[in-house]
């Protein structure tokens, strides 16, 4: 029994180990330049103007209550497409999404969060926010 223990403790050492070493990995791509032109995830377009949206209709790759208001995402076009497959890349695959053109997020979007954070921040741009970068 005791030697039983001993091999599920290293078991559960290495199962953690690898564990923090895939987020460690995971980390690295995750980028915080939220109104940068490369910039590639969740927004909340609240006090902008009206997002141009690639859909119409917001896409779900699970089940989801029609009732649940939908996120907005800026993605890449082809991955918009493809979305069951990249869903999961931005945690959203038990989302309704809207896709942001990417004119409407360089042109609306991130020119007015640049200028918000730096006069909110003293130029100093820290508010962060995870996205992926491309």
């Amino acid at each position: 029994m005791k030697h039983f223990l001993i091999v599920m403790s290293i078991v559960a050492a290495f199962i953690l180990s690898t564990s923090s070493m895939t987020a460690l990995a995971i980390d690295e791509g995750i980028s915080m330049n939220m109104g940068q032109p490369d910039y590639y995830g969740r927004i909340d377009p609240n006090g902008y103007p009206q997002p141009q949206i690639i859909y119409r209709q917001p896409r779900a790759v699970n089940r989801i209550p029609t009732n649940q208001p939908p996120v907005y995402m800026r993605v890449p076009r082809k991955q918009a497409k493809n979305w069951r497959k990249h869903c999961g890349t931005y945690n959203a695959c038990d989302e309704r999404v809207l896709f942001v053109q990417d004119n409407w997020y360089n042109r609306e979007y991130a020119s007015r969060y640049q200028e918000q954070n730096r006069s909110n921040h003293g130029g100093n741009n820290n508010n962060h926010s995870h996205g992926l970068n491309h």
